[in-house]
């Protein structure tokens, strides 16, 4: 049997990426926090994992070695954001959003790599706001920027194994954290969408499908955006 790692994988795009490697065969394992996933999966694992908690990413990499001899694809799909100003923004706020995206997900890949086979997927998941200046939280948008140069420089640790690394970079899309936000903001996004409207989630995870399923698309960075900031 094929294994995953989908980190966030208990909602939003991250369930949506484990349900669609559970119909390709795989056994998943998903951190998460939070209230655990009421939906009952076959093949699917979820363990409880504050990423920003090194002791706990720790753990999780253990109990997955204690199960496993390989891991087939890792979805670095967990990031979060502390809505503040940049001069409100505190040094624990900024180390924990690092910490989550980044610092996590460099040691997961690193703990992993000596178990993972030829021919295997790594995906992550980058935003449009690390391309693009972030109007609400600066932190966010550069943990998304150090994803995506994070993504480009492990193409080179899986040089010649034909393991390939790549990203996702969504723009706005209908997860349960984007329904919270005011009309008024939603329909301004819209506006500065070509399509006029958010990603559904299947719409994404259509990309991270692309990149397993393509053996030659490597080191890239997937925008799925709608054509935002068309004008």
């Amino acid at each position: 049997m094929k294994y995953a790692i989908v980190t966030g994988g208990t909602s939003g795009i991250g369930l949506g990426v484990a349900k669609m490697l559970l119909c390709k065969g795989y056994y998943v394992f998903a951190t998460y926090v939070g209230p655990a996933l009421s939906e009952k999966l076959e093949n699917f694992e979820a363990i409880e994992t504050d990423q920003s908690s090194r002791k706990d990413v720790y753990n999780f990499i253990s109990h997955v070695k204690g199960k496993v001899d390989h891991i087939d694809c890792i979805v670095c799909n967990a990031g979060m954001t502390i809505r503040k100003s940049f001069t409100e923004t505190k040094d624990e706020d900024w180390d924990k959003m690092m910490e989550v995206a980044v610092n996590s997900h460099y040691i997961m890949v690193r703990e992993f790599f000596p178990i993972i086979p030829e021919g295997s997927r790594i995906l992550f998941t980058g935003s449009q706001m690390g391309l693009n200046p972030h109007a609400t939280v600066l932190a966010y948008g550069v943990t998304k920027a150090a994803i995506h140069a994070l993504t480009k420089n492990l193409v080179k640790e899986f040089e010649g194994t034909g393991t390939t690394v790549n990203a996702i970079v969504p723009g706005f899309v209908n997860t349960p954290w984007q329904k919270e936000k005011p009309e008024e903001i939603k329909q301004n996004i819209y506006r500065k969408t070509a399509i006029h409207r958010f990603a559904e989630i299947e719409e994404i995870v259509d990309a991270y499908r692309f990149c397993i399923d393509n053996p030659f698309v490597n080191g890239s960075l997937i925008e799925v955006n709608g054509g935002y900031s068309y004008k």
